[in-house]
């Protein structure tokens, strides 16, 4: 097949790396997003996201013609789907969250009218097991004149597969070139296409497999992550009950040679180990009982650091009887859900900063050097301060995200109360 033109669809923090990465290879890429300022950003050749060296990538192929974004579908070859999948509000608490296919199914409605014979259309979304079969029903839904492999099988007018993104933030350019692919095709004709498309710039393996088996490889590898950190995070509630130190103890046991405990932190967040286990979790809730206990134990770490504060509140008033409540200063160290990105989805660290705003009666320096303003949706006490400054002025300092920047060698004020849910202050130098 010839993929002279590829469309993808949604610019966020996996979407625009893959349009510059197309683009790079010389192929005329169209970016499609709903946000009218994320369009105009990038075709000015800026990026409107934080991810190293992609600003370079956008850049230069903007400049060349290769990459241009839009508000409205256009015709292509090929079509990449990659929007938010999140998991709809619960009423009580106990429920179980399910996802909320509502952007995919916009960009399948959207990219509809445009869609001709021998087009390819991908999946790469986070998604639940039979997403993709859903997004190829509402597709045909909306062609009735075209035929999709559901119907016609390995003789479809259109192509349909499933190939989630398996990147990390900050390292998100290389990762995309270097980590071997998942494609998951309808057909095995689907899952060829899909391998040619992206053998454009993978130098890793595209593996094949059907989109059912694909969409659960993605869930499997987040969920196995987030089991893995509920152990750490519980392992730290444990350690702070028994009076022990978390990460000389975590040191320790690693030094078994098969053993290797992650570090605990104020719990998980982000678009993809925060959501992708409650996607198992909704299908088969009476098996999933390990994964279903891990995202609890996870979603609970964020309500015991803000306890904690509660604690060193109590802790700072009783040394200091003549002061009051609206004499402490609290630093938030950190608001992105992992360190050096600019990314809060689903960040416990923004969560607990928030919640410490809302509660507090004095105003709360948030300390986040990768954002530039606060979101609108913090409470009204906040104030985004640099680092350095608020260090000083902070009488209880609660680090939440190892950010580079917190790493340097810097003095902290003798009287500050630090908590520490990211363990690298532990030997700071006082005055």
């Amino acid at each position: 097949m010839s993929f002279e033109t590829i469309s993808v669809i949604g610019l966020g923090y996996i979407g625009l790396p893959t349009a510059a990465m197309f683009a790079s290879c010389k192929k005329k890429v169209i970016g499609v997003d709903v946000n009218q300022h994320a369009v105009d950003t990038i075709n000015k050749g800026e990026i409107h996201i934080v991810e190293p060296d992609l600003d370079m990538l956008v850049h230069e192929a903007v400049s060349e013609g290769f990459l241009r974004a839009t508000t409205m579908p256009e015709p292509a070859d090929a079509f990449l789907i990659a929007v938010p999948t999140p998991f709809l509000s619960i009423e009580n608490e106990g429920d179980i969250p399910n996802p909320d296919l509502k952007y995919i199914e916009s960009a399948a409605k959207a990219i509809a009218p445009v869609l001709k014979k021998g087009d390819l259309v991908i999946l790469e979304s986070t998604s639940p097991v039979g997403a993709t079969e859903q997004m190829a029903e509402w597709l045909a839904q909306e062609r009735t004149d075209l035929t999709f492999p559901q119907t016609s099988g390995e003789n479809s007018d259109i192509r349909i597969a499933h190939c989630p993104e398996r990147v990390l933030p900050g390292h998100v350019v290389r990762e995309l070139v270097e980590n071997d692919r998942v494609i998951g095709g309808l057909t095995n004709k689907c899952s060829k296409a899909a391998v040619e498309l992206y053998k454009c710039f993978v130098k890793g393996d595209c593996v094949i497999t059907n989109a059912r088996t694909a969409e659960m490889a993605k869930l499997t590898e987040n969920s196995c992550r987030d089991v893995q950190i509920a152990f750490a995070n519980e392992l730290s509630m444990i350690c702070d009950k028994l009076d022990i130190d978390v990460w000389e103890l975590i040191s320790l046991a690693n030094r078994h040679p098969r053993i290797n405990i992650l570090q605990p932190g104020p719990g998980v967040g982000g678009h993809c180990i925060a959501v992708d286990p409650w996607f198992i979790v909704s299908k088969t809730p009476e098996h999933a009982k390990l994964i279903h206990t891990a995202r609890k134990v996870n979603d609970a770490k964020p309500e015991w650091v803000i306890n904690k504060v509660k604690l060193a509140i109590a802790d700072f008033l009783q040394t200091n009887p003549n002061k009051n409540a609206t004499d402490i200063t609290i630093g938030c160290f950190g608001l992105a859900f992992k360190p050096d990105i600019d990314d809060l989805r689903e960040s416990p660290s923004l969560f607990i900063a928030n919640s410490i705003a809302k509660s507090h009666p004095a105003t709360v320096l948030f300390v986040e050097p990768n954002i530039k303003i606060l979101p609108e949706s913090v409470a009204v006490n906040s104030r985004l301060t640099e680092f350095h400054k608020a260090i000083q002025d902070t009488d209880i300092a609660v680090l939440l995200v190892d950010h580079s920047i917190f790493k340097e060698n810097f003095v902290i004020p003798k009287s500050t109360i630090v908590i520490d849910t990211k363990g690298i202050w532990k030997n700071l130098p006082v005055r």
